[in-house]
């Protein structure tokens, strides 16, 4: 095919993809992978990829349903319309907003315009992988900094390991895999600590969830801070993690910054509507979050009864202890056709399960005990 037939959105596409598998590596596909859920053959209960069970608002649904007339069109024109929705929610303006195919490019987008071979990323160990994982790309040094005792981020230490060479800091919050949060003085004073040249990305993916009073976003910071950049999803509480729509909020230099390494049309035309009824849906997400916490909550009083312990999660999402590797137990779950989350090496005896129904959480249960019974000597 000539250059002149090759179009610039098909070369973008091609180069984007030849980089990805080049310099990801195999490595960053299979964590990817783990994530998702298993196609589910003879109906598998999904508590492995932290999804809402119970899907989009009605509103968004009906969006979807009216999305076949657009689907033979690009997504250009309703672009505008979905970033000054989400400016209005946030007390922006739409220059403030990148859109992007999921969090997950917002990520990608971070590492790959502020990154470079030399520097380094600093983050906590273990959280979510994807910003060190496409950190490699360009060929930055990963600092891992451990969780404290009661498994939050070490904000003090990570702040100290913040030197010249860092580029970027990454602060998941709530943090996945644990479900811990960082309390909003916390990471005022973090915040205050970095060092200006350096990126702060809070990723608050699962935003919606906590109910700890001092708990919240670092949104309203951005005009005094110029360094943040927030990430946020559609994955999680408003159930469309099967569309793939997040955005990224910061000053409108860092917006720029980031925007010329997404990829064309990264938002899907049918997304855009469903994501702005969900927008509008206030009730729904509240509903889906009453019922997520109210699940994450019985399961959390029920394991002491067992003996067993769990971190303090403020999320969809709960780690659990077993005092022993937690793979054969994945294994035997798998084949009771239930899926739970993988495991993590700087946690191992730790079971991550996400918040499913609650027949699907009782469901969990029963097959826990049965899988693993708790020994006595397993403290609450």
């Amino acid at each position: 095919m000539s250059l002149s037939l090759f179009s610039r959105r098909d070369f973008s596409r091609t180069i984007g993809r030849s980089f990805a598998l080049a310099f990801a590596g195999p490595r960053l596909s299979a964590l990817l992978a783990a994530e998702r859920p298993a196609e589910a053959a003879g109906g598998a209960i999904r508590l492995n990829a932290n999804e809402n069970p119970y899907g989009p608002s009605p509103k968004a649904l009906e969006a979807l349903a009216g999305c076949g007339s657009t689907a033979g069109r690009y997504p250009d024109p309703v672009l505008p319309r979905m970033r000054e929705a989400i400016a209005r929610s946030h007390g922006v303006k739409p220059e403030n907003i990148l859109l992007g195919c999921g969090s997950s490019e917002i990520l990608r987008v971070a590492d790959l315009a502020f990154l470079a071979p030399g520097q380094n990323v600093v983050a906590a160990e273990p959280t979510f992988e994807a910003v060190l994982s496409y950190a490699r790309v360009t060929r930055a040094e990963a600092v891992k900094v451990p969780l404290t005792a009661d498994h939050r981020h070490d904000l003090p230490r990570m702040a100290a390991a913040c030197t010249s060479k860092t580029a970027l800091v990454y602060v998941c919050n709530p943090n996945n895999p644990t479900g811990t949060v960082v309390h909003r003085e916390e990471m005022k004073e973090f915040v205050e600590r970095v060092p200006p040249a350096t990126l702060i990305l809070v990723d608050e993916a699962y935003y919606h969830f906590p109910d700890d009073p001092d708990y919240s976003s670092v949104i309203d910071w951005i005009g005094q801070h110029p360094n943040l950049v927030v990430a946020r999803t559609f994955s999680k509480v408003y159930g469309l993690a099967g569309m793939r729509l997040g955005y990224g909020v910061a000053t409108k230099e860092t917006i720029e910054r980031m925007g010329r390494h997404t990829i064309w049309d990264n938002c899907n035309a049918g997304v855009l509507p469903a994501a702005l009824a969900s927008l509008g849906d206030a009730d729904y997400v509240e509903s889906c979050r009453s019922r997520l916490n109210g699940s994450r909550r019985w399961l959390v009083d029920q394991l002491p009864k067992d003996g067993r312990r769990c971190t303090d999660s403020q999320t969809n999402f709960v780690m659990i202890d077993l005092g022993s590797d937690v793979e054969p137990v994945i294994e035997q779950f798998k084949k009771r056709n239930i899926l739970v989350g993988r495991r993590f090496p700087s946690m191992s005896n730790f079971l991550r399960v996400s918040i499913g129904t609650q027949p699907e959480m009782e469901t969990f249960l029963a097959a826990l005990r049965e899988i693993a019974p708790a020994r006595e000597s397993r403290a609450a």
